[in-house]
């Protein structure tokens, strides 16, 4: 039997967090996950070209939002690519979030044409 789950050749994925949230991640060292997340059994993480859409559709007009950048071979064990919005891949952390697998993090920016800028691309 052949493992037929999808692999992603991504190393890095991003967690949009609300301020409280990534006060919570670096005050506790880990984040168990927003109301979405702990409803789904798992931390959403978008990868990098995901962050623009999962921004605009599901914090839309919201402020004080962070985002931290994710190692993902730091989390590789419980991490799951899997169908999302619009069939893409997905990475889906099945545990706490450590902070010790945060390589970079910071409020949001957008660039003049609106886009955003991920923290640690600098």
């Amino acid at each position: 039997m052949t493992d037929e789950r999808p692999v992603s050749t991504e190393t890095l994925a991003y967690k949009i967090l609300t301020g409280a949230q990534m006060a919570q991640l670096l005050e506790n060292g880990s984040f168990a996950g927003a109301p979405v997340d702990l409803a789904d059994g798992f931390v959403h993480l978008s990868a990098a070209g995901q962050v623009q859409g999962t921004l605009d559709k599901h914090f839309a007009g919201q402020e004080d939002l962070h985002i931290a950048c994710v190692d993902l071979a730091a989390v590789a064990n419980a991490l799951k690519w899997e169908v999302s919005r619009g069939g893409a891949l997905f990475p889906h952390l099945y545990a706490p979030l450590p902070l010790s697998a945060v390589t970079a993090h910071g409020p949001v920016w957008r660039d003049t044409s609106g886009c955003v800028i991920l923290p640690g691309l600098d």
